[in-house]
């Protein structure tokens, strides 16, 4: 009754009988909330708290235990070293005998902590004279600090620069003239820049000048506008049914997106069919996403394009084909990952194809024997079946043919996956399957420099994971599937150049075009942090756990409320960096926003003092057609090649697997996959539903083989091999230790030491009751050993496996 659904008082009449008692109840309500919320918020502080040391202290420990250092390691000891007041001195006398002349560039982007640790060696020298300091050059500039998220801080910048000039008695250089832009983009900055700075919105600004003579031009493309919200707009929804299997949902922005981008591209065709080269051209997102947009409409009208920016080799199209591939090679029983083999260059087979496959499986399957624990065949198995079947005979013989050399093709180059390091095979495929030429084959001319660089960066990899050692392809089909391994970029000198904002820092072209200039302000936060820490000080003054900006409680407000004025700044900061990234032109494209926001976006800025253009022509097709036909490929005829005859029946080839050897495999798979996630010490550990439905999904199992694995594992773990889990009975311990031996990947299972004998044990879980009986397996083991002997020399090493039942099985 007395506050808003917000919380923010109700307003009454002044009429209102009583209203001075309602006045009062409202603030004795308002004191109430407010410290309800302070002590929501000192709750939710001690608890992210204790969560955050934990959470940093696992993180440390796994650090440690892998030999990992990150930029906070470096920098946290960089401090450590040059602040100690023991190790400091011997530590700057070595830096004073190499060093004489210290420039740090780009200094706008230094957080508190990397300067805290250069100024525990300046300061040492304060005072001093210039006879032993050395010199010093900071160059940076605050308008240019865009890097907030990595808690780089204009403040330190102006901290660092008061302590050169009263510090080392330094001088401080300003300089407002640039060579870059031409007369009316800075034109068009100094009248932004400076109308921000007379609303209080920034500080610091100079008019600023240039060395150009070119008159420039500063444009706005017609804005994007957004259709009235309504059923009828929303194109899925209007229908009330969409296929997902072949129409992907598109949301309201995301046609929009594309509408701007369509625009944009339009234009650039446009100009460039007067005669300008698509090198002459730079556009700048804030974001990534918008960027993809604009690549799909350039390429789409057949103009070069490139992000040069950090992007992941698992995103690339090939790429994601050959990791598909080695998939299917890996683990034979997932279907869709040989699915988009086959349909792949690699082996160009069509949908067709890939239909009869399934008829074929399903034909197998009705013909099998009834019974309530039949297995239906995968793909790989049908696929080998047909290969070692006399196809003539078939419904299909033409197809059938195609589908049997495919499969004896990737029964070959599983061999080479299984028995060769992964680069070894991978190159061996590569040749075999000619797939530098195929996927040549199968993209555009302009394209095909980026896909020979993806596949040869995959090759690379193999070679760079894990330094190469010790990897097997299993470990190489997951490294590429996590991502974060970056695609090299091929370097196209006349391209359109698309990046975000912080990806141009210190980059120009001639026409510059930001999109997505009327962007509303972000929502408020939730979940975050607020950090006081200013750029003189050694450490911060308060780190503050916030659960939401929009009732923050009374000791953050403050802080909040710098934080959200340094972001504006940042804000006006990123556009200041774009602005001056543009030689010759300016353009600017929006679309029409859904809200409008308490301050004032790019395009409300800038729109007053910019050249409005009209509505943009459709590309036309000349212009397309054009730029598609530059730089196109001279076909010469070459003799015909004669492929090699594949050798099914080597010795290393795999035969086809049964069905029942393939059910006992994934067992035997989700039994180490089970065991691999066993802490040690083990006790108090128990498998939980995520783990097994981890496994079931991995391995293709179902409920009855799923409960087969868990109750080897549970014998396993719990059996007479428990002690190997006992971390007061051992000092070293490992799972799943791949070693290379005599040209062979070798894996153990489990790796310990008794800490009582000081004795290896090497662990070989097995399914079967027996192993010990089987030579090939007795035989393995002795390969373990004789592989761990040359890594432990003259140490004891002793051999067991550990089998379906829990007992401990050790070889003499």
């Amino acid at each position: 009754a007395l506050f808003s659904q917000k919380g923010d008082p109700r307003k009454f009449s002044d009429k209102l009988a009583g209203i001075d008692s309602v006045r009062e109840a409202q603030g004795l309500c308002a004191r109430a909330l407010a410290a309800r919320r302070q002590q929501a918020a000192w709750q939710h502080q001690q608890r992210m708290a204790r969560l955050t040391r934990m959470l940093l202290a696992a993180f440390a420990d796994i650090k440690r235990e892998r030999g990992w250092v990150d930029m906070s390691d470096v920098e946290g000891a960089a401090r450590r070293l040059l602040g100690d007041a023991e190790l400091s001195g011997w530590l700057q006398q070595r830096l004073d005998a190499r060093v004489r002349q210290l420039l740090v560039d780009e200094f706008q982007d230094t957080n508190p902590l990397q300067w805290q640790a250069l100024y525990g060696w300046l300061s040492a020298y304060a005072g001093a004279g210039s006879g032993e300091a050395p010199r010093v050059f900071l160059v940076g500039d605050p308008k240019q600090s865009i890097y907030r998220f990595r808690r780089a801080e204009p403040q330190v910048f102006k901290a660092a620069q008061q302590f050169v000039v009263q510090g080392m008695g330094g001088s401080l250089l300003s300089c407002d003239h640039t060579r870059r832009c031409a007369i009316g983009v800075v034109d068009l900055l100094n009248r932004v820049m400076g109308e921000a700075q007379r609303n209080d919105a920034y500080a610091g600004y100079r008019t600023h000048t240039t060395e150009s003579t070119e008159p420039g031009a500063a444009l706005v493309l017609p804005q994007v506008p957004r259709p009235a919200s309504g059923p009828a707009n929303g194109g899925d929804e209007a229908s009330g049914w969409r296929d997902s299997l072949v129409t992907p949902r598109l949301l309201p922005e995301d046609s929009l997106s594309a509408q701007e981008a369509r625009q944009v591209a339009d234009w650039i065709a446009a100009e460039l069919g007067s005669g300008l080269q698509p090198g002459n051209f730079m556009v700048l997102s804030r974001k990534r996403e918008r960027l993809g947009w604009l690549h799909q409409a350039l390429s789409e009208r057949g103009i070069p394009c490139e992000q040069p920016e950090k992007l992941d080799l698992a995103e690339h199209p090939a790429v994601q084909d050959i990791i598909a591939l080695l998939d299917a090679l890996v683990s034979t029983a997932n279907d869709l990952s040989l699915a988009r083999a086959l349909r792949s260059p690699l082996f160009g087979l069509d949908d067709g194809a890939l239909a009869r496959v399934a008829r074929l499986r399903r034909r197998a399957g009705l013909d099998a024997a009834e019974g309530a624990d039949r297995q239906a065949l995968s793909w790989w198995q049908t696929l080998q079946a047909l290969a070692d079947t006399d196809v003539a005979g078939s419904d299909d013989p033409a197809a059938d043919a195609a589908l049997a050399q495919a499969a004896r093709t990737l029964r070959q180059w599983r061999a080479w996956l299984m028995h060769r390091p992964p680069h070894d095979a991978l190159a061996a495929i590569y040749r075999d399957g000619d797939v530098l030429a195929r996927y040549a084959q199968a993209v555009t001319d302009r394209q095909r420099e980026g896909v020979r660089l993806a596949l040869q960066a995959v090759l690379s990899q193999a070679l760079a994971q894990d330094g190469g050692r010790f990897l097997s392809a299993y470990r190489f089909v997951r490294a590429l599937k996590a991502g974060g391994i970056a695609l090299p970029a091929a370097a196209h000198a006349d391209a359109v150049q698309l990046l975000t904002i912080h990806g141009a820092k210190g980059l120009e072209a001639d026409t510059v075009v930001l999109l997505d200039t009327d962007a509303p302000p972000p929502a408020a936060e939730s979940m975050g942090v607020l950090v006081d820490w200013p750029g003189e000080a050694a450490e911060p003054r308060r780190f503050v756990f916030l659960a939401s900006e929009k009732l923050p409680p009374a000791c953050a407000q403050d802080l909040l409320a710098r934080e959200q004025q340094a972001r504006a700044l940042e804000e006006l900061n990123a556009l200041y960096v774009a602005l001056t990234r543009a030689g010759r032109r300016l353009v600017v494209s929006s679309i029409e926003p859904h809200r409008r926001g308490a301050t004032a976006s790019w395009l409300q800025r800038m729109e007053g003092h910019a050249v409005t253009l009209g509505a943009v022509p459709a590309a036309a097709p000349a212009v397309a057609a054009q730029m598609a036909g530059q730089g196109d490929t001279i076909v010469l005829d070459l003799p015909a090649w004669v492929p090699p005859v594949v050798d099914t029946n080597a010795e290393e080839a795999d035969a086809p697997a049964t069905p029942e050897d393939d059910t006992r495999t994934r067992i035997g798979l989700a039994l180490h996959r089970l065991l691999q996630w066993v802490p040690t010490p083990a006790k108090g550990f128990a498998w939980q539903a995520h783990h097994e439905q981890a496994v079931a999904r991995e391995f293709h199992l179902s409920t009855a083989q799923l409960r087969e694995a868990a109750r080897m594992a549970h014998a396993v773990l719990h059996g007479e091999a428990a002690w190997a889990w006992d971390a007061d009975r051992l000092d070293r311990w490992h799972s799943e230790v791949d070693l290379w031996h005599e040209g062979q990947l070798l894996r153990i299972d489990r790796l310990v030491r008794r800490a009582d004998t000081a004795c290896w044990w090497v662990l070989d879980y097995k399914s079967a009751v027996h192993p010990e009986r089987q030579a090939g397996l007795r035989e393995q083991l002795w390969r373990y050993h004789r592989a761990l002997a040359q890594t432990r020399p003259g140490e004891a090493i002793r051999l067991a496996f550990v089998n379906a039942e829990g007992r401990l099985i050790e070889l003499s």
